[in-house]
């Protein structure tokens, strides 16, 4: 209803009535009027009404949803059944067009306008974390592993011909087969031990650029989220190593926008070395279904996200940029924030909760102090009674009683990723003296999680020992009558 209608309007119902309605809706347009004159996260949270009623007319500006239009091309943003008409609120044609990710769309006003506040929000939002200097964010319609790819294609796009990539080991298989699908080669450095930690080996990486040639490599990929015990990068030191041979720099953020002190360090990093690109996951730092990923760059060096957007073959699917608008806009920038304050408090509480669950049951938390987000604790006694290969079956007892997200590392495992062979895979190198089970304070978690989880695990060890101890009596017994 425009103001002429409510005019009109005035002649059917009572005009005070009439003006309570013009006063909401006035509201609800401020809102919208707020977001593109500041065009970063509401500061406070929307309600789900006003979030369909601006995607309601963002909707509306789109052709396949025009009342007199008639689409006579091959691809028109006609949706057969109604249920997905509604999921998407009747936006089909995607974001960008065949030449750019990021270009606008003559048939699809809405859906671009929503792609273009869709990546200023989460621009806002990689700020409010800790990324002060982040310059430019892309949505894109693929998850993280795809993401590194699609970048390792933008930085390829402008040192074409070199296929060595140098990646401090770190083990979860989507940075490795990401590299790998493009049919580049590896050049892996092998982590150090410092304590129960697990890090990164900055002579090694340097030393590789040396050997290798800083002209012959076509980046460094440096890991800022990761399962305990291994660190994170000391990404500062490698940004800065980086710009010192002038080799580009992509950094794999999969979960790390949720830590503040972690995104603090990537900016800094940026600021004082050289970072080409950052990739983060949409589901794992903003709650949403898989599917997104984003790409930021930062003080300035906005190429890659350029290079990315113009490479990136056709249209894209709008569902992962859709679902990241309308969650930001749900959370604002309080909301956000408190979400940031809360999982980091929740971390002390669970290594503490956790803590006496490990003690409890003569296992201690390793000191991961390095790690914000992934906590682990030893499984000494266990392996004592059956061995490090035989602690795996906890894992799947765990799972069993609904405890999804652990792992039970063995460091004893042999596992081979796009035929490269890793020895005790898990531990992210190949020697780590401890077997152990590790898990994560994500973002969202909440404190009866955290109780559940230790309740839960606490009489999980008490069946787990019981049969470890069975498997020792039958092995003695077996020994015995030999």
């Amino acid at each position: 209803m425009n103001s002429t209608n409510f005019e009109l309007a005035q002649g059917l119902i009572s005009s005070r009535y009439i003006r309570q309605a013009v006063e909401a809706r006035n509201k609800r347009d401020n809102l919208v009027k707020s977001l593109l004159s500041q065009r970063r996260m509401p500061e406070e949270g929307w309600d789900d009404q006003q979030i369909v009623f601006f995607l309601q007319n963002l909707s509306a500006m789109d052709s396949n949803n025009f009342v007199d239009n008639i689409g006579v091309g091959e691809r028109e943003g006609r949706i057969f059944n109604r249920l997905v008409a509604e999921r998407y609120y009747g936006m089909s044609h995607g974001v960008g067009r065949s030449g750019d990710l990021t270009a606008e769309q003559p048939k699809a006003a809405g859906s671009s306008l929503l792609g273009k506040l869709a990546n200023l929000m989460v621009m806002d939002a990689l700020k409010i974390a800790g990324m002060s200097n982040v310059s430019s964010c892309a949505v894109l319609p693929v998850a993280t592993g795809m993401a590194i790819t699609l970048s390792l294609m933008g930085i390829s796009s402008t040192r074409p011909g070199l296929k060595k990539v140098i990646w401090p080991r770190v083990d979860q298989k989507t940075c490795l087969k990401s590299l790998l699908a493009m049919g580049l080669t590896p050049i892996i450095i092998d982590n150090k031990l410092e304590g129960d930690e697990v890090v990164a080996d900055m002579d090694a990486i340097e030393q590789a650029i040396l050997e290798h040639g800083s002209d012959n490599i076509l980046t460094v990929i440096a890991t800022t989220s990761c399962f305990a015990p291994r660190r994170p990068e000391k990404i500062v030191a490698i940004a800065e190593l980086c710009k010192k041979h002038n080799v580009p720099l992509l950094v794999n953020n999969a979960y790390g926008c949720q830590s503040r002190e972690n995104m603090k360090n990537i900016s800094s990093a940026a600021h004082r070395g050289r970072i080409d690109g950052i990739v983060q996951s949409t589901d794992k730092n903003f709650m949403v279904p898989v599917g997104g990923a984003v790409l930021a760059t930062a003080n300035g060096n906005d190429d890659l996200v350029k290079a990315v957007a113009s490479l990136y073959p056709g249209r894209a699917s709008c569902s992962a940029v859709q679902d990241l608008f309308i969650t930001l806009l749900s959370m604002g920038r309080r909301g956000y924030e408190k979400l940031l304050e809360e999982r980091e408090g929740m971390l002390g509480y669970m290594c503490s909760k956790v803590g006496e669950v490990a003690q409890k049951h003569g296992e201690r938390m390793m000191n991961t102090s390095g790690n914000g987000i992934s906590l682990a604790m030893t499984l000494d006694s266990f392996v004592a009674l059956v061995g490090k290969a035989s602690v795996s079956q906890l894992g799947s007892m765990l799972f069993a009683r609904s405890c999804s997200g652990t792992r039970v590392v063995t460091c004893v495992k042999e596992e081979r990723v796009g035929g490269i062979a890793f020895q005790g895979y898990g531990a992210h190198m190949h020697d780590y003296p401890s077997a152990y089970l590790s898990f994560a304070c994500a973002i969202g978690i909440q404190r009866r999680e955290v109780d559940v989880f230790a309740e839960r695990l606490s009489k999980t060890l008490v069946e787990f020992r019981k049969k470890c101890e069975a498997a020792q009596k039958a092995k003695e017994a077996t020994q015995g009558e030999s």
